[in-house]
C-alpha cells in the first residue's frame, strides 16, 4: 500500500522515445520534421483564412473542407512539442498530466478527422444525386450541427480514457516507444490490470474509426450507383471528379492506419523503425497532403489561397 501511495501522490515521469537507431543524427532529422510542421499548419491555416475570405467559398465543400483542416492543424500542434522538443533539445521526459493531455487532444482530433471524411463523404453523395437541392439540403446550422455532433462524439469518446489511465499505478520506468503519447502505448505501462482501458480503447476504435470507415464505403457504394446512373460519359467523369480530392484524403488517413494496424500485429519483430515510420506516417502524412492536393484539385480553393496573397500585395 506504501508503494501504491507513493506513486499516486507523486506519478513517477514517462519518458519518450526519438527515431531508435538514428539517435546521433536527430539533429539533421529535425529539419525535414519541422517542414513538414510548418507546411501542415501554414497550409491549412490558408485553407481556413481563403475560405473565410471569399464568399464564393461559403458553400457546404469549402465548410467541410475548414473543418478538415482545423482537425489537422490541431494533430500537428499536438505533437509538435515533444517531436521537435526531442529531435532538437532531446527533451525526452514528460509528466504524467502533459503525457495524458496530449494523448486525449491527438486521439480527439484524430477521431475529428475521421468523423469529418464521414460528413465529407455525405456532402459529395448529395452534391451528386441531388444537385439542385445541394445548398438547401447542406444549409449553414445544418453543417454547424454536424460538426458540433462530430465535436462532441470526440470528446465524449476520449475523455475517459486519461481519468482511467490516471487511477492506475505506474511503478516501473515509464518508456514509450514514440515520439507522442498514445493510448495504444500508455496502456502498456501500469503495473495493474488494464482489461476496462484495453476493452474501452478497443470499443471506442470501432464504434469510431471503424463505424466511420463503413459508412464513408457505403457513401461510396451510392455514389457509384448514382453516378452509373448518368446517361453521358463526360457526366460521369465530371461527377467522379468532383470526389478525388475526398477520396485522396480518405486514403491519406485510412492506409496509414490499417498499416500501423497491421505492423502491432503482423510484424511485431519489424525493424523499430519501421514501426516508428509507420507511426509517424498516420500523424504527419494527412496533414502535410492534404492542403496540397486540395491546393492542386481544386480550382477555387487556389484562386482564393492567391487573392490572399494579391490582397497583401495591393495593401500599403
Amino acid at each position: 500500500m506504501g508503494v501504491l501511495a507513493n506513486v499516486t501522490l507523486s506519478p513517477l515521469p514517462f519518458y519518450l522515445t526519438g527515431i531508435p537507431g538514428l539517435e546521433a543524427q536527430h539533429g539533421w532529422l529535425s529539419i525535414p520534421f519541422f517542414a513538414m510542421y510548418v507546411v501542415a499548419i501554414v497550409g491549412n491555416t490558408l485553407i481556413l483564412a481563403a475560405v473565410q475570405a471569399e464568399s464564393s467559398l461559403h458553400e457546404p465543400m469549402y465548410l467541410f473542407l475548414s473543418m478538415l483542416a482545423i482537425t489537422e492543424v490541431g494533430v500537428s500542434v499536438s505533437t509538435l512539442p515533444t517531436v521537435m522538443g526531442i529531435l532538437w533539445f532531446d527533451a525526452r521526459e514528460i509528466s504524467m498530466g502533459g503525457c495524458l493531455a496530449q494523448m486525449f487532444f491527438i486521439h480527439t482530433f484524430s477521431c475529428m478527422e475521421s468523423g469529418v471524411l464521414l460528413a465529407m463523404s455525405y456532402d459529395r453523395y448529395v452534391a451528386i444525386y441531388n444537385p439542385l437541392r445541394y445548398t438547401t439540403i447542406l444549409t449553414l446550422p445544418r453543417i454547424v450541427a454536424m460538426g458540433l455532433a462530430i465535436t462532441l462524439k470526440s470528446v465524449a469518446f476520449m475523455a475517459p480514457l486519461p481519468f482511467l489511465l490516471q487511477r492506475l499505478p505506474f511503478c516501473h520506468a515509464n518508456v514509450l516507444s514514440h515520439s507522442y503519447c498514445l493510448h495504444s502505448d500508455l496502456i502498456q505501462l501500469p503495473c495493474a490490470d488494464t482489461t476496462i482501458n484495453s476493452i474501452l480503447g478497443l470499443s471506442i476504435v470501432l464504434a469510431s474509426f471503424g463505424l466511420d470507415s463503413l459508412l464513408i464505403v457505403f457513401s461510396y457504394a451510392l455514389i457509384l450507383w448514382t453516378v452509373l446512373g448518368i446517361a453521358s460519359k463526360e457526366g460521369r467523369l465530371k461527377a467522379l471528379n468532383t470526389c478525388a480530392s475526398h477520396i485522396c484524403a480518405v486514403l491519406l488517413y485510412y492506409v496509414p492506419m490499417i498499416g500501423v494496424s497491421v505492423m502491432h500485429r503482423a510484424a511485431k519483430h519489424a525493424s523499430p523503425i519501421a514501426h516508428t515510420l509507420m507511426s509517424s506516417a498516420y500523424l504527419f502524412v494527412p496533414p502535410v497532403l492534404n492542403p496540397i492536393i486540395y491546393s492542386v484539385k481544386t480550382k477555387p480553393i487556389r484562386k482564393g489561397i492567391l487573392s490572399l496573397f494579391s490582397r497583401k500585395r495591393i495593401l500599403p
